[in-house]
């Protein structure tokens, strides 16, 4: 296992603006910690959207070997992860700062920074894990935690601009901004009916469609256990969709799906699989690790034969 002398420099990128400015001050207080023990590394300060995407792309630029850190949010993981030139060449830390942190529960990685820090340089386990891909209008973009269309991804996107999240991250609540915007969204949101073709070709077609989620890890929207077996490591997405359910039945699986114990009950389904393609009968919002993206009407998803490597 690689030990804190066996790496040559950490990258540390880091969002100072994550979960309302405290990314700034939680790396002012982990850097002393690195000149501490005199570990090779170098700083990146995002500072604007995608910026931490072109950021990694200009790291792994070289084709060589390196330990990149993400300090700031699942929203900054995934444009690190889309800016990676080889995957199978980079190692993955990461200090949990956003209002989320989907990806850190998902993986177990300590919410605490001066401890996710320590496992970092002092790694126990590194786990290979599967990238997912969404493609649209022949654009692909990569997600590490998951994706939706439809009610899941507009709850993404208001969450963006919501003012719930802001005032919620002051008390250390930001995750529960999720919560309060689904529960808006269900009273403008009606249901389509959305179509998905499996590997082999069979097609299932799902009438009253709330949204289609496409999980690489069991937890969305900040705590949401959406699919309790999914796994990382196993090659495959696990596909919830939620469908042919009244307004109060969703009111009702909502507090259970904290719990991961909606998907025992009728008008919730889960398929596992390596892709998978969707059809809705109108252009639907897309997410990808909780980023927005253009509504569509066709969207496919697959997981890459390619894996990075994690420390968790």
């Amino acid at each position: 296992m690689q030990g804190e002398t066996d790496i040559k420099e950490y990258h540390f990128i880091v969002n100072p603006e994550a979960r309302s400015g405290m990314g700034g001050l939680i790396w002012r207080r982990l850097e002393p910690e690195l000149k501490k023990r005199r570990t090779p590394y170098r700083r990146y300060l995002t500072r604007r959207r995608r910026h931490a995407e072109k950021i990694a792309e200009r790291i792994t630029a070289d084709g060589r070997e390196h330990t990149l850190v993400v300090l700031g949010g699942d929203g900054t993981v995934n444009e690190v992860i889309n800016g990676l030139r080889d995957l199978e060449k980079i190692t993955l830390g990461y200090i949990p700062i956003g209002s989320s942190n989907d990806f850190a529960r998902g993986l177990g990685i300590p919410k605490d920074p001066a401890t996710a820090l320590e496992r970092i340089l002092r790694p126990d386990k590194v786990m290979r894990t599967d990238i997912g891909v969404l493609t649209r209008a022949g654009k692909t973009r990569r997600f590490i935690v998951s994706a939706g269309i439809g009610f899941d991804a507009a709850v993404c996107h208001e969450v963006c601009v919501s003012r719930w999240k802001a005032a919620l991250n002051k008390i250390g609540l930001g995750k529960l901004s999720y919560a309060v915007v689904a529960l808006d969204r269900l009273k403008k949101d009606r249901p389509v009916r959305l179509e998905v073709t499996l590997p082999d070709g069979r097609r299932k077609e799902f009438k009253n469609t709330y949204f289609a989620a496409f999980m690489n890890l069991p937890y969305e929207g900040g705590g949401f256990c959406f699919c309790p077996s999914a796994s990382a490591g196993d090659g495959l997405l696990d596909i919830i969709v939620l469908h042919d359910v009244s307004l109060a039945r969703i009111l009702f699986l909502l507090p259970l799906a904290f719990l991961g114990k909606h998907v025992y009950f009728k008008g919730v389904e889960v398929i596992k699989c390596r892709r998978l393609a969707v059809r809705a009968d109108r252009a639907l919002p897309l997410h990808t690790d909780g980023e927005p993206g253009f509504p569509r009407r066709d969207i496919a998803v697959n997981v890459m034969e390619k894996r990075l490597k994690v420390i968790i």
